[in-house]
């Protein structure tokens, strides 16, 4: 395993945000949020005919929330995992092995690296956080 293997484990907390599937609403949130000085580290959004979910992970979840309610817009939050690793060719596969070792279900996960960058970050749901970490910590 190389030295870039190790993984940096974090718990933070994501916003589910409920909005209009249209043109603009993304577009809002995200001025809001900036404006805010509020950073937007992860996010994947999810359609159906009206609406999107967007999960996000961001620099200050308790003011985005606030900041999203003031403005009407239905924000729910949920504990993940932040987990940074090697970006090389297996590494998703020993996480969710491990995982499914444990008997830990991976709810939902958003994952990204730019091709030539030595880590990626993964944001994970799992069915149990604390079982999670505690299985990733020995990878």
């Amino acid at each position: 395993m190389s030295s870039n293997s190790k993984l940096s484990i974090e718990s933070a907390t994501q916003l589910a945000v409920f909005l209009a599937n249209r043109p603009g609403a993304l577009a809002r949130v995200c001025a809001a949020l900036a404006q805010a000085g509020i950073n937007i580290h992860a996010l994947a959004t999810s359609d159906t005919i009206d609406h999107s979910v967007v999960r996000m992970v961001v620099s200050d979840p308790t003011k985005a929330l606030m900041l999203l309610g003031e403005t009407g817009t239905l924000a729910l939050e949920s504990e993940v995992l932040m987990i940074e690793g090697a970006n090389e060719p297996g590494m998703l596969g020993k996480i969710a092995q491990r995982l499914a070792d444990t008997n830990v279900n991976i709810e939902y996960a958003y994952l990204a690296a730019s091709p030539g960058a030595e880590r990626g970050l993964a944001i994970l749901r799992p069915s149990d956080v604390e079982q999670a970490r505690r299985a990733l910590e020995e990878l």
